[in-house]
């Protein structure tokens, strides 16, 4: 294996299905900078430890509000679907065109896709999985997931803990991809295919204080009731394994 450092980064396109919370996007301007945030902090931890500058070369487009801002896929190696509040089955234009976008990626083979939340069920839908409500509810703030055999294999560990923030999934497994993981409430937490495909239901991105002012809004907005908003805040400070996600990703951008 060569130095990491004689490798090109990877230019990964971060396609933004949401504008953040007020106070996120203070802080970090856009998902992109959140993104951002996270694989510094990535790169940081990689052994030994890696500038950002020196892995990925980022960009960001704003997707919903504009529909020239998708990259030329022969112009990038990745792209990354972030969150939204939106949903991923609906027939919105955007939503269409995105859905689109990630089938013309996933099929030329050479684009690396990776889903975040609704990312992961846009994936699900261009795969041609089911996608919708679930019926078991709401799951919210840091969730302990269990990991399949390829699931322990992929991330190097037993068990992976993220935060969540979701009431959608994707409901059945498309046709030729690996389970990684899975909760109670949602069978459906992560899927892959090697060098074509990672996603994860969670939000490894997400941090304590980031999930505080979401749970705060959306209990104040009427979106979910003080049972679930006290649940959430009980586990809002639990440790968390979203920098070992983005590692993760790292390293499929790189098979």
């Amino acid at each position: 294996m060569g130095s990491e450092n004689t490798i090109a980064p990877i230019r990964l396109a971060i396609l933004e299905a949401d504008t953040p919370v007020p106070g996120i996007q203070a802080k970090y301007k856009s998902y992109g900078g959140v993104f951002t945030y996270l694989f510094e902090r990535a790169c940081a931890a990689l052994d030994p430890p890696q500038p950002l500058q020196s892995q990925l070369t980022l960009s960001f487009h704003d997707i919903v509000n504009d529909p020239a801002a998708y990259p030329d896929p022969e112009t990038i190696d990745a792209v990354l679907i972030t969150g939204s509040k939106y949903n991923a089955f609906e027939m919105d234009e955007w939503i269409v065109r995105l859905v689109q976008y990630t089938k013309r990626c996933l099929e030329g083979g050479r684009v690396r896709v990776v889903g975040v939340c609704f990312g992961h069920q846009i994936v699900g839908r261009a795969l041609g999985a089911e996608v919708g409500r679930n019926t078991r509810g709401w799951e919210l703030s840091v969730v302990d997931h269990e990991l399949t055999e390829e699931g322990k294999k992929l991330f190097g560990m037993d068990k992976l803990s993220i935060h969540q923030m979701h009431r959608d999934a994707v409901l059945t497994f498309p046709p030729g991809v690996a389970r990684l993981a899975q909760t109670d409430i949602c069978p459906n937490q992560a899927m892959y295919v090697p060098r074509r495909m990672i996603t994860v239901q969670g939000h490894p991105e997400f941090t304590e204080d980031m999930v505080r002012e979401i749970l705060e809004m959306r209990k104040y907005g009427g979106i979910i009731g003080d049972d679930i908003f006290q649940d959430g805040m009980r586990r809002v400070a639990n440790k968390q394994d979203g920098v070992a996600v983005a590692k993760v990703f790292l390293k499929f951008m790189r098979e």
